[in-house]
């Protein structure tokens, strides 16, 4: 926490699904007030492929692997959620202009593993790379793990053992000191690929359970059910490695759930947040669900913080008291139900009126928050707009057509609150070759989502 202010983050921009024939690339963006380049893509690595479809990167070493003097965070790993391939990419020889270090391709995957349709990439105290898989190759369910040699990034084949894949997968932490890993479950690929049907949630197609891992046999030794826990995404342990609880951020139930260990070593959770629906008119539903997409924990563990992609409010809770996470700041940044658009908000637990459209620098900001990323001290909270490239064009045709947007909010570490940086805007629907879907931000030393400590 005490780590240098962050001057450059990366992340990766998306053109799939936008109608524009050009490959996704990583941006450089200046976050540095003192530069002249400040809030400017400085630049702008093309993959060498189309439709990849971009989502989140993470490192080649970590914290995990402190103490070993041989390690160092200079390439940044990319698995493609759609393409199923591998860019790993070099941005310790020129941290300002990263470059292409290798391509793996889905064959290699596809047959060392039998999996594809890769999320999160963590690094491993072995030294190892490991990255979760959401299905199989033919777009089945398959909640399994990539292993990559974290020298020359060879696949080695599944960190799980033969057969052992959990029915459905997306995200995961692990925690060695509790000897276990948690990972959730979105859907299998060839259900939320193209968009979102509710008949798909009637039909029992999204994930609502937590799969508990034997971290040293690699093996489920528990399914943990989750009430209003429908499509569990990002996992987060408390960063404190002798904690033995963290919290997951369920989308469309919108509701954080907290996962624990008893005393008797087995593992329970319990629902501590719930975002209300909003009963609306104009919308494809007659309830709006908060949608819960992104959650972030502060580096100290105090507070928790996530974003309502629909509704459009982002939210920091103190967890002091992990079981009852107090709200200490709330700030609507877009969204699905701002006055003036096509949604009429019939019955709101929580708001008197419609939140006003966000404008910052002249440009009405399409979407709502989405991706998030914290200072290292915990002061400056990070937001882009764009979800997944098929559910962005379904949920906001307008992020298509106008880019997604990074904004900077600035934080009350002290007694909690938000505030918008009104000087602050990073407008993707600028870009050489028209708008871009940016997602996930990550600094070049690392931060509050890529990294475990031991």
């Amino acid at each position: 926490m005490k780590g240098p202010r962050e001057e450059i983050v990366y992340l990766p921009c998306i053109y799939r699904n936008t109608g524009i024939e050009a490959p996704d690339y990583l941006a450089t963006v200046d976050v540095d007030p003192k530069s002249p380049q400040y809030c400017q893509v400085i630049h702008r690595l093309p993959m060498p492929n189309l439709k990849d479809e971009l989502h989140h990167s993470g490192w080649n070493t970590c914290s995990s692997c402190y103490g070993d003097s041989t390690k160092s965070r200079t390439k940044l790993v990319l698995p493609c959620l759609i393409s199923s391939r591998i860019y790993v990419v070099d941005v310790g020889a020129e941290p300002r202009a990263p470059k292409l270090h290798k391509v793996i391709e889905p064959k290699d995957i596809h047959a060392k593993c039998d999996l594809g349709y890769l999320h999160t990439s963590h690094c491993l105290p072995s030294g190892e790379v490991m990255i979760s898989t959401l299905g199989d190759l033919n777009g089945n369910g398959k909640g399994g793990f990539v292993l990559l040699d974290g020298e020359t990034f060879d696949v080695k084949g599944t960190w799980e053992r033969p057969g052992g894949a959990a029915p459905l997968g997306y995200d995961f932490w692990y925690q060695p000191r509790h000897n276990v890993m948690v990972s959730s479950a979105w859907a299998a690929p060839k259900v939320l690929r193209e968009g979102f049907n509710p008949a798909d949630v009637e039909a029992g197609l999204y994930g609502s359970h937590l799969y508990v891992w034997d971290w040293q046999h690699h093996e489920i030794v528990q399914t943990l059910e989750l009430q209003d826990g429908l499509i569990p995404l990002e996992v987060r342990f408390l960063h404190n490695p002798a904690a033995a609880q963290g919290f997951v951020g369920c989308a469309l139930s919108s509701t954080i759930q907290r996962f624990f260990k008893n005393e008797g070593g087995t593992w329970s959770v319990e629902k501590v947040i719930q975002v209300p629906p909003k009963k609306v008119k104009g919308w494809m539903l007659p309830e709006m669900p908060g949608l819960i997409t992104d959650i972030l924990l502060s580096l100290d563990d105090r507070f928790l913080y996530f974003s309502n992609w629909l509704h459009g409010d982002l939210r920091q809770y103190d967890i002091s008291d992990p079981q009852r996470p107090r709200l200490t700041g709330q700030l609507f940044l877009g969204g699905s139900i701002v006055k003036g658009g096509p949604v009429q908000v019939l019955e709101d637990q929580e708001l008197k009126s419609q939140p006003e459209p966000l404008v910052v620098k002249g440009k009405r900001v399409p979407g709502g928050p989405q991706m998030i990323q914290l200072s290292l001290d915990g002061k400056r909270l990070y937001v882009t707009t764009s979800l997944y490239s098929a559910w962005d064009k379904q949920f906001y045709p307008d992020l298509i057509r106008e880019g997604s947007v990074m904004l900077q909010i600035d934080v009350d570490t002290e007694k909690g609150g938000l505030k918008l940086n009104p000087t602050f805007l990073v407008d993707f629907g600028k870009e050489p070759l028209g708008p871009a879907l940016a997602h996930e931000l990550r600094y070049p030393g690392g931060d509050c989502s890529s990294d475990i400590w031991l």
